[in-house]
């Protein structure tokens, strides 16, 4: 549903419930708005991300790590990979840097924890940090084997992060900031 029809919708509600402009549920009415306008965005973003191509979900995730700090972020792009998707390298404040490879899947459902250690398997011996990206979620039993005690620590990023880090990157989603002005007649009366 497009945002706009949605606002439509709930002001065509309230108009139709008799409630004038100045009463107190008209800060619900705005968070309603809000909700409503907010679950349009998510929805239709995570609904073209799963449209994606896998090289380019591969290339946009490429582009994410590089906005988001990393350096010398390369998409493996080949068969036979293991399981990787890419590499690079996380600098932090300009002196330490961690090698990187990441693994991205268009996922509705939920990457499960048998995924996890596939990844872990294939990250053994070439780095000492995993990034799984994923539009769907993680199962509680893949959160705990990311995070295992003695394996290589691997971060998790499920669909509700990475449309959120999208947003605030700016990457494929403009923010319209709307300036609301009112006019406060009591202040006048009291000149």
């Amino acid at each position: 549903m497009d945002a706009k029809e949605i606002v439509k919708t709930v002001r065509d509600v309230d108009k139709n419930k008799g409630l004038p402009s100045d009463t107190s549920n008209t800060g619900e009415t705005v968070e309603s708005i809000e909700t409503l306008e907010e679950l349009a965005w998510h929805q239709q973003l995570h609904k073209i991300l799963l449209s994606l191509e896998p090289t380019a979900f591969e290339r946009l995730t490429q582009r994410l790590l590089r906005e988001s700090g990393f350096i010398q972020v390369q998409v493996t792009g080949k068969s036979g990979d293991g399981g990787i998707d890419g590499v690079g390298i996380a600098r932090i404040s300009g002196f330490l840097s961690f090698h990187v490879l990441f693994q991205c899947k268009r996922y509705q459902g939920s990457v499960t924890a048998s995924q996890i250690r596939d990844f872990r398997g294939a990250m053994q011996g070439r780095t000492d940090k995993g990034l799984f990206i994923t539009t769907g979620t993680f199962t509680r039993d893949a959160i705990r084997e990311a995070t295992r005690d003695g394996a290589p620590p691997i971060d998790l990023i499920d669909g509700e992060q990475l449309v959120q880090r999208l947003k605030a990157l700016g990457l494929g989603v403009k923010i319209t900031m709307i300036e609301s002005v009112e006019v406060d007649a009591d202040w006048f009366t009291k000149i």
